[in-house]
């Protein structure tokens, strides 16, 4: 996988998708110096997924979105428009957690624990699996940062079913599309192609 990191973009589609990693990696800086360590921290986890996906050599519109959707959700929480624009919320839940969770099936799939040559079937079943998993960590996440960072982050218990429920609907729609967003682009052909 560092072959997919070490190796330069071809073509506008990789060469914005590293733009998208400019643009989250600055983003920690403004959100560190605008708004404080808390602000900080929140940007920089999100910079976990907009590199992994360079690692993993994933196509360039999925690395995009998914790079995208993680500045959009850090810097939501950032500025508040989580509980300052209705719906928003669920929204970023469920576009965000779907693409992690096609993140972690493509991760999966490269440590051999996603079965080879898995069934469309198989990939909606193990990438909701993900996301369900994904969503669970998000959740107590904002209650670890609610109850020991700083208590205006907004946990109850309605949003919390409601963003589990809203990331295990991403989760299914990324397992339907699930081959094209697990086909290498960076990364040569893979012996055990999926679905």
């Amino acid at each position: 996988m560092i072959e997919n990191f070490l190796r330069p973009p071809v073509g506008r589609a990789e060469w914005a998708a590293d733009g998208v990693r400019v643009i989250g990696t600055a983003g920690v800086v403004v959100a560190g110096i605008g708004w404080g360590p808390v602000a900080f921290w929140v940007s920089a986890l999100s910079l976990l997924g907009v590199y992994a996906s360079r690692f993993l050599g994933v196509r360039p519109a999925f690395d995009i979105a998914l790079g995208a959707t993680l500045i959009v959700a850090s810097w939501s929480s950032v500025l508040g428009l989580y509980t300052s624009i209705a719906g928003w919320d669920l929204l970023v839940h469920f576009v965000a957690t779907g693409l992690l969770a096609a993140a972690l099936f493509v991760i999966a799939q490269r440590l051999l624990v996603v079965p080879a040559g898995a069934t469309k079937a198989q990939g909606v079943v193990f990438t909701t699996a993900f996301g369900m998993a994904a969503a669970v960590v998000w959740e107590m996440a904002e209650w670890a940062g609610h109850n020991f960072v700083d208590p205006t982050i907004f946990v109850a218990y309605n949003d919390t079913i409601g963003d589990l429920a809203a990331g295990t609907a991403g989760s299914i729609l990324a397992g339907c599309f699930i081959g094209y967003l697990a086909a290498h682009s960076r990364a040569r052909a893979p012996q055990n192609a999926p679905l």
